[in-house]
């Protein structure tokens, strides 16, 4: 006798992906968008045409559309490279839950072009863009103030300074100043 466990386990991942597909509904062309393969390559997954992906970027992002974890599919091995989880990336996931906005409803708010970098975001393997103009639609889509989500904006800077090679500690006064402005600037427009 198996439990429903065991079936849960024993589905193969072409099959967990096509329930995926038809129970949110989501075209494929989209999904292949998504996680940045063609149609045709969507189409081979499910037919299985072509073995389910090995490769750990297409799995992360596929585990990442379907809100699920990458362990989740049998072909999965954990990567050697690094995953970010930070501060910003948390408090994307916690306002999705919030305000109850499924990983693709969200994905599905940004234009085509922009929605793999965002579950690249999600996975864990993209930074906050740098670009204030991408983290204020994020801010719109999430439906969070512009107060709000700066911190994270401007925490993100701050790394890119610091990598850059300026000392922040040094410098202190500088770039207290210069983010004092940027605050300014954002906040009236």
């Amino acid at each position: 006798m198996t439990n429903k466990k065991d079936t849960i386990v024993a589905l193969k991942s072409s099959e967990m992906l096509y329930n995926f597909l038809e129970n949110t509904q989501l075209h494929k062309k989209d999904f292949a968008q998504m996680i940045g393969v063609t149609l045709s390559y969507v189409y081979n997954l499910i037919d299985e045409t072509i073995p389910f992906s090995t490769r750990s970027t297409t799995l992360e992002r596929i585990a990442t559309v379907m809100d699920i974890s990458p362990e989740e599919f049998s072909e999965y091995k954990i990567p050697q490279d690094p995953i970010l989880i930070d501060e910003t990336i948390e408090f994307i996931k916690d306002k999705l839950k919030e305000k109850n906005i499924s990983t693709v409803q969200f994905l599905k708010s940004f234009p085509r072009k922009q929605r793999l970098d965002m579950v690249d975001l999600l996975r864990g393997a993209r930074p906050l863009p740098l670009d204030w103009e991408d983290v204020s639609v994020l801010a719109k889509i999430l439906d969070v103030d512009k107060k709000e989500i700066y911190q994270y904006w401007e925490l993100r800077f701050k790394q890119l300074l610091k990598t850059s090679g300026f000392n922040l500690d040094a410098n202190k006064e500088l770039a207290e100043e210069m983010f004092n402005c940027a605050r300014n600037y954002i906040m009236k427009h």
